[in-house]
């Protein structure tokens, strides 16, 4: 079937399964140009399809000929219906792994169920043995809690009081105000239980409690701080409550793998255009001016490029892995550089819906997006008919 993106808000429903091979092939050539990571080799990536997961599988197969298992939960395709874009973001890996001889098999299903946590630790038990690296990068909305059954929603509000900013329609290129009203109690609460630290300590209790940890494992998991234009909606809002919880329960973790000398870290990423960032007020307007920044100054990085700045700088440099003074490994240190915040917060205020092409990046924006589901890369040929049904190697 010829394959086109079709828009509904800020998500597109189709995909397209050789656009996101290509987005494979790209990270990995990246990975491939700057050499040998002396990094983990048996790896487990929770949220393994997109983004930063997508990523950090990548560059430790490509960068550390790492043996990789990754989980995540994405929508097969069926006939005449596109699969999501993680999925064949997954088929595409495992294809490209295979061919460079790496091992690499995949589970498709919910992370956060006891059940996929069981069918892992099996698949880990039988062909790895032990893995020495987890990377916890799982972004869902909702979380059916496997012990309470509570099927918990995450929310993106203020607390306290409402708030009131800028934003941007990224399709349309118009500023317009936004106002967001404050969270209940309950809002907070659910937000931490899908997006805190809890789940990602369940897995590594698990899998410590069935052996399957190496000596000297490392684990992490990934979080965003920002600048004060979106403090109130986001760090200091519902979904910041719940990174705080995943922050301090790093400390918690490292706690319990101490007697395996193990350590558990969370990293603190930039701003990139996601599904979820996408969706979130003020995110796509800042980004935007960020992004016309940062590549001026020449330090602008997607995805892949944090990633192998974080094995290779950070994890992996061949010493203690340099934190800050609250305990977090930060890769958002080009973003929230003084002259970076600076420029950004003086382009914020002249941020119109006349000048915004001119000041920010919206063309690199909307890029971006489409190329989150296999769009508008140089190379495709999109007239062509795509094989929607195309699975991934390692799940019948």
């Amino acid at each position: 079937m010829i394959i086109e993106p079709r828009m509904r808000g800020f998500i597109c429903t189709t995909s397209h399964p050789e656009g996101c091979a290509q987005n494979v092939i790209n990270q990995i050539e990246y990975v491939k140009s700057k050499g040998t990571i002396e990094g983990a080799k048996k790896v487990l990536v929770i949220g393994a399809s997109t983004g930063f997961g997508l990523s950090s599988r990548i560059t430790s197969a490509f960068g550390s000929n790492a043996a990789t298992i990754g989980v995540f939960f994405e929508k097969p395709p069926v006939e005449g219906k596109p699969a999501s874009p993680g999925w064949y973001n997954s088929a595409a890996f495992e294809n490209e792994a295979h061919k460079a001889g790496l091992y690499a098999k995949s589970i498709n299903g919910d992370a956060f169920s006891d059940d996929i946590k069981k069918q892992t630790m099996n698949l880990i038990k039988a062909d790895l043995g032990q893995v020495d690296l987890i990377i916890y990068s799982l972004a869902s909305p909702v979380r059916l809690h496997p012990k309470t059954g509570i099927l918990h929603r995450s929310v993106l509000k203020p607390i306290g009081e409402k708030f009131s900013n800028k934003t941007v329609d990224f399709h349309t290129g118009k500023v317009s105000e936004v106002s967001i009203e404050p969270c209940s109690e309950e809002d907070i609460e659910n937000t931490i239980a899908v997006m805190g630290g809890e789940d990602w300590a369940m897995w590594i209790d698990a899998l410590k409690e069935a052996g399957l940890l190496a000596p000297e494992v490392k684990t992490v998991a990934y979080s965003y701080i920002g600048p004060s234009v979106t403090e109130a909606v986001y760090r200091k809002g519902t979904i910041g409550r719940a990174k705080d919880h995943l922050e301090a329960t790093a400390f918690t973790i490292s706690d319990s793998l101490k007697s395996i000398n193990g350590q558990a870290f969370v990293s603190v990423n930039k701003a990139l255009v996601t599904q979820a960032s996408s969706a979130i007020p003020v995110i796509p307007l800042y980004i935007s001016l960020l992004y016309k920044t940062m590549k001026e100054n020449g330090t602008h990085e997607g995805t892949i490029e944090q990633m192998v700045r974080l094995f290779s700088e950070k994890l992996y440099n061949g010493s203690k892995v340099p934190v800050d003074e609250k305990g977090l490994i930060r890769i958002d240190d080009l973003e929230m550089s003084e002259d970076v915040q600076a420029k950004v917060a003086e382009l914020w205020k002249m941020a119109e819906t006349d000048n915004l092409e001119k000041i920010g990046d919206l063309k690199g924006y909307r890029k971006d997006f489409y190329n989150l589901f296999g769009f508008d890369f140089e190379g495709v040929d999109y007239s062509k008919d795509s094989n929607e049904m195309l699975q991934i190697p390692s799940i019948k």
